[in-house]
């Protein structure tokens, strides 16, 4: 693998779901790899919804010291993208041109702006490309054995 990927929030999310075993192996699997071939990026707007979901969320939260501990050494080192008034406005024509809402539009253009060819994502469109970057979604494919990080 060669191209850059964007991982969207909800693939964190899954690395601790415990219900389903096989969301959650696939999730491991994406953030390991991206922590090791350093080809994998997201935005800080990914660790923001992250953090709130699992200091909030989680059927067991996150305590801030593990929180704190996730965010140095998994978010941080993934993170390349931060707000400024040009992604807002790429939000916006992203927006524009698709109809997602304004903050789905927002990680398709900071994984627009770290020129990543893909973006996993399990709540957008699979298959779509927009300004560059196509939308897979790694839990649905992964039934099917089509998995590919690029």
């Amino acid at each position: 693998m060669s191209d850059r990927y964007f991982l969207d929030t909800n693939v964190f999310v899954y690395c601790f779901e415990r219900k389903d075993g096989e969301k959650q192996r696939i999730a491991d699997q994406l953030v390991a790899q991206a922590l090791e071939d350093h080809l994998g990026v997201i935005s800080s707007q990914v660790a923001q919804e992250f953090l709130s979901v699992a200091t909030r969320k989680f059927p067991t939260t996150m305590t801030t010291a593990e929180a704190r501990d996730y965010l140095d050494n998994v978010l941080a080192p993934l993170c390349e993208v931060f707000p400024s008034f040009t992604l807002f406005k790429q939000a916006l024509g992203v927006r524009e041109e698709t109809g997602f809402s304004f903050y789905d539009s927002l990680i398709v253009a900071a994984a627009s702006e770290a020129n990543c060819r893909t973006l996993f994502s399990e709540d957008l469109h699979p298959g779509q490309t927009v300004r560059g970057v196509t939308i897979e979604n790694p839990f649905a494919t992964q039934a099917k054995g089509k998995r590919s990080t690029g």
